[in-house]
């Protein structure tokens, strides 16, 4: 990946930028260390796709995943809800904030698609196609379908949440899947990366460091 990209992938292959977003850079308030780092490499890479979507997350400031809503706990902590456990986080990403905003140094202005997710203050929401009660579609798969794609290749942040259950739920909408290695970076909260591998590894998604 040392080198610029300079092919083109055909028609059927759509890349999928995860929540690239100040608020899970450095500096953010749900900063994935060396967030910032993929970015130069995530613009190269959309190059070489005429598909390209970008997920951000966004949410009410009320929203159930922040610990500041449940008196007594903190962030990372883990309570169980109606749809299963879940992990509570710092407020972070909220609707129409600087932290919610796309990386300013993200450049893709073919990107075709903006899906926003996570605006449900009752459920909370990782993956690019289904929020976390797995019944509420973003409506992805039908954009992709529509469009031919029968491959879809994800990058972004983080690996071990929004890009692993993106990448789950691909697999389970009939699609290829690749996620691109360098061009995501990861939480890891106990062991989290290593355990999100294994699940996607198991279901078919391929790891690669390129295209």
């Amino acid at each position: 990946m040392e080198k610029p990209i300079n092919k083109r992938m055909d028609q059927q292959a759509a890349l999928i930028v995860i929540d690239v977003q100040n608020d899970f850079c450095p500096g953010g308030a749900l900063a994935v260390a060396d967030g910032g780092a993929i970015v130069p490499l995530i613009n190269d890479l959309a190059k070489a796709f005429s598909t390209v979507v970008i997920t951000q997350d966004w949410h009410p400031a009320n929203h159930i995943s922040f610990a500041a809503q449940h008196p007594g706990t903190s962030p990372f902590d883990t309570i169980t809800l109606p749809y299963g456990p879940q992990t509570l986080w710092p407020t972070h990403c909220v609707m129409g904030s600087p932290g919610a905003a796309i990386h300013p140094a993200l450049d893709i202005p073919h990107a075709s698609l903006i899906i926003r997710k996570g605006a449900n203050p009752a459920i909370d929401s990782y993956s690019a196609f289904m929020e976390a009660d797995r019944e509420t579609k973003t409506g992805l798969d039908g954009y992709l379908k529509s469009r031919g794609i029968t491959h879809v290749y994800l990058c972004g942040l983080a690996t071990d949440y929004c890009v692993a259950w993106s990448a789950e739920d691909a697999i389970h909408f009939g699609l290829q899947t690749t996620i691109i290695e360098p061009a995501c970076r990861a939480i890891n909260l106990n062991n989290s990366l290593e355990t999100a591998w294994q699940r996607l590894t198991a279901k078919g998604v391929v790891r690669s460091v390129g295209l």
